[in-house]
């Protein structure tokens, strides 16, 4: 959530980014009436509790008439004061139930739009021409079959569409990703972390995955826990409700975890094969960081992104995603999008986010710096979702008898091997 004293003194920043996301502007007019009506109502009922303390010391010192006055003052006073405690207990409760409808506040530098109004900041590689080379490049899924990799058929007579089976080398090449990702975060400073796939509502509501995200996540009525779409959310209740001092930050921890997505709104879309589905292992990279110091952390993450991505040999550009594409928690989000060659374009690989003080308020995760105990910020970035990186790897490093290249960060987790190779046919 954001500060409620920024937006009492610039409401017109709040208005602007909800105008931005394509969000309704009028949410930050009823939450300032809210506001001030949770103050006001809170102020008269301190009035009247001191009247009534004072009242309290006058009538023991009373007698007759005066006395008998006193005592229907305070009769009333202890009506009037109960009226104006539920009086604040329901603007507070309307007051943060509209504070938590309100996404992060979008940055000035974010290029505003939908989906397709993103700014290409960077490309990466060079896009393989398989006409040169002589032969039709073979998508993913036809390559994992040839492979004995990916098993779809039988992911969907198992669960349903959207499921699969990882098998043989495809399996090997899902531990190979996942163990050379953690090596590099590892080697980067983060703390390695397998994180719980069931988080409590709170959880996830803290950090902002209940509100338009809401219809993605799979939520266990019997429990009342939600499977996770990303370790992030785990990552970032980690430190809930706790004060965290000055000298330990930055805390970086890299979650890998199950990840499970219902993929609503997406029908017909990207059916074919493991790029969008409702089961995937991820690597997610997280930050916390002073709030003065989230930019620059930001910009780490990108980098450890572009890292990841060129060790994979994979081409791929950087965009500035536009603010009607930011998730509630973003101010800011950055993609890595790869190059998949049967598509002809490219499509979101990694992705970081720089949450500034919105989650950290929400779960209340807090920094003590000398005297001063304030809010932090939070940052994530996705290091490897393991589905979509084996499809980006095998249709841009297959070869022409249908074996697929392993770039030589993966080797040492493939026992060497340079290649995948066929199965007998």
């Amino acid at each position: 959530m954001i500060d409620l004293r920024l937006l009492r003194e610039d409401p017109d920043r709040a208005r602007a980014s909800q105008r931005a996301r394509g969000e309704d502007v009028a949410l930050v007019d009823s939450l300032l009436s809210a506001d001030e009506r949770r103050r006001s109502s809170g102020v008269r009922f301190d009035e009247l509790r001191a009247e009534q303390k004072q009242l309290g010391k006058l009538i023991p010192k009373a007698t007759g008439d005066e006395k008998a006055e006193l005592l229907k003052r305070a009769e009333q006073l202890k009506a009037d004061v109960k009226a104006a405690d539920a009086e604040r207990d329901a603007a507070d409760a309307e007051t943060q139930e509209l504070l938590l409808r309100l996404g992060n506040l979008v940055h000035p530098d974010v290029p505003v739009g939908g989906e397709e109004d993103f700014v290409t900041l960077e490309t990466h590689g060079v896009i393989r021409d398989f006409g040169a080379e002589g032969f039709e490049p073979k998508d993913h899924l036809e390559l994992g079959q040839i492979l004995g990799a990916i098993d779809v058929e039988r992911g969907a007579k198992v669960s349903g569409s959207r499921f699969y089976f990882l098998t043989g080398v495809g399996a090997l090449l899902e531990l190979a990703l996942v163990n050379a990702a953690i090596a590099q975060a590892t080697a980067a400073g983060f703390t390695p972390m397998l994180t719980p796939a069931l988080v409590r509502p709170q959880s996830m509501a803290g950090t902002g995955f209940l509100g338009q995200a809401a219809q993605d996540v799979y939520h266990l009525d019997k429990d009342d826990l939600y499977l996770v779409g990303t370790s992030e959310v785990p990552l970032a209740a980690y430190h809930m409700d706790e004060i965290i001092d000055a000298e330990r930050l930055p805390l970086r921890y890299a979650g890998f975890s199950p990840c499970f997505r219902r993929e609503a709104g997406s029908h017909g879309k990207d059916t074919r094969g493991i790029f969008r589905v409702h089961q995937f292992d991820k690597v997610e990279m997280f930050s916390y960081v002073a709030p003065e110091d989230s930019q620059a952390e930001h910009q780490r993450l990108l980098e450890w992104e572009k890292q990841w991505l060129t060790s994979l040999e994979l081409p791929f550009r950087v965009i500035d995603v536009a603010s009607g594409d930011l998730g509630a928690s973003a101010a800011r989000k950055y993609d890595c999008e790869a190059w998949i060659p049967t598509q002809g374009k490219y499509r979101e690989l990694t992705s970081t986010s720089d949450c500034t003080e919105f989650q950290s308020r929400r779960l209340s995760i807090r920094v003590r710096d000398g005297k001063q105990v304030k809010p932090l910020a939070t940052l994530n970035g996705t290091l490897c979702a393991v589905p979509r990186t084996i499809v980006a790897i095998l249709e841009n490093h297959q070869q022409a008898d249908g074996s697929v290249r392993v770039p030589e960060v993966l080797r040492p987790y493939l026992g060497g091997r340079e290649d995948l190779e066929p199965l007998a046919k």
